[in-house]
């Protein structure tokens, strides 16, 4: 594959690495927005909200899920399944007052594992203004235009077997949209990368890994080059002690290993995180943590500046680095603001958060961390060294495993009953 690029097209793609045409501002156009990293540009949103205060709309679900939304333009979109992922549906509803404008159903018969009936639903949508490319795990790979007119499908990508299902989202690359398939149980099933061109459906690569993650890949700009990062783990079936994962750089274009690092262990739910040269990467199950320098290839474990052998907590929604620092909450609701550079937690004296527990990823906006509870309150810190407790943002009676899309000013949430839009009443 050849990919050419001018010097202006080398800075949309540092900026905007998951989108193919230049995402406004007010855009979500992916899981963890538009760098994959959880950061908006926006100011002025809201602090503080409740079940009545600051909602500018509410519409049901008809079932429950874990994705996050996507928003473009006027258009959110959500993927849903019914209990058991008979179906599973891409769902598109108005920006302004939540609106269904159509819905996209695909049924899926086979029986397919899942820790919970209700978790057929794990990855979030990816859109570049023109199409919608969605993953619905063993029931395939589906794309859409923003009509909902199907513009292609793939149903041979295989079984993906394991006890806690899959959740990787699709990310977008230029021409491309590459996908994370997998996790499986028994090693004699496929674990790998894929790559297809975005306007057809066809293969541009492929490239096949041992042992597998939930982990949604990231594209970063290192230095002169685009590298997608991705944490797997050997620990598919349940031994928290495996000492062979890693945190591994991938060519978007072509999917070529370029540098793997050693120090992941126990199942890798999390995101990776970059900055300033260096990638983080997190297990969860009480597993281990890492930053890395990059700039080398092959095998560049040498190059970690910390390791954080085994922490005692269950890890499963993605940090966020914030100049020097990176912040992360574990499931139990511990925060954590670790030195980038050395690992020491500046936190590790401070109590948990709100007595719930989480799933969500961070998301940082105008000096702020947002983070959603599964009692679906979110709490809101400061993007600081000095631990603050800026608010605590109840929506009573509901649950969400999902994360905060941002859009024009606004907060989107996704929980088990409800499809929320919070904002500033005028």
């Amino acid at each position: 594959m050849t990919f050419k690029e001018n010097p202006m097209q080398r800075t949309i793609i540092a900026l905007l690495l998951l989108t193919a045409l230049p995402a406004a501002a007010s855009d979500w156009p992916a899981w963890r927005g538009p760098t994959g990293q959880g950061h908006s540009d926006e100011k002025g949103l809201p602090l503080t909200w409740s079940g009545t205060a600051n909602i500018k709309w509410k519409v049901p679900l008809a079932d429950p899920g874990n994705s996050t939304p996507v928003v473009w333009g006027g258009k959110i979109f959500l993927t849903q399944a019914n209990r058991g992922g008979t179906v599973r549906s891409l769902i598109c509803f108005a920006r302004a007052d939540g609106k269904l404008l159509w819905q996209k159903d695909v049924t899926y018969l086979v029986n397919e594992r899942a820790y919970n009936p209700n978790w057929y639903a794990n990855a979030s949508p990816v859109t570049d203004g023109e199409r919608v490319v969605v993953s619905f795990g063993s029931a395939g790979m589906y794309c859409y235009d923003f009509d909902g007119k199907d513009l292609w499908k793939r149903t041979d990508l295989g079984k993906w077997e394991h006890t806690f299902g899959n959740s990787a989202s699709p990310v977008l690359y230029g021409d491309l949209a590459i996908l994370w398939c997998g996790p499986n149980n028994d090693s004699k099933d496929r674990n790998f990368l894929l790559a297809v061109n975005k306007k057809t459906g066809e293969t541009v690569w492929e490239h096949d890994e041992s042992f597998g993650s939930w982990s949604t890949p990231v594209v970063a700009r290192v230095k002169d080059q685009d590298q997608l990062i991705l944490g797997q783990s050997r620990d598919m079936k349940g031994a928290v002690e495996s000492k062979t994962g890693y945190l591994k750089g991938f060519d978007p274009r072509t999917g070529k290993e370029l540098w793997k690092c050693q120090g992941l262990n126990s199942f890798v739910y999390t995101s990776a995180l970059y900055s300033d040269g260096v990638a983080v990467g997190m297990s969860g199950y009480g597993g281990s943590s890492l930053a890395v320098e990059l700039g080398g290839t092959g095998d560049i474990t040498k190059n970690r500046l910390w390791l954080h052998p085994k922490p005692a907590n269950q890890r499963v929604g993605s940090g966020i680095i914030v100049g020097d620092h990176v912040y992360v909450v574990d499931e139990n609701a511990t925060p954590h603001c670790y030195e980038l550079k050395t690992g020491v937690d500046l936190w590790k004296e401070e109590q948990r958060l709100n007595g719930s527990t989480t799933w969500g990823s961070m998301v940082y906006a105008d000096g702020r961390l947002y983070i959603l509870m599964r009692n679906a309150a979110t709490v809101v810190l400061a993007a600081n060294p000095k631990y603050e407790v800026l608010a605590v943002n109840p929506l009573p009676g509901e649950q969400t495993n999902s994360s905060l899309a941002i859009s024009n000013g606004d907060i989107i949430i996704r929980t088990f009953k409800n499809l929320w839009c919070i904002g500033k009443n005028p």
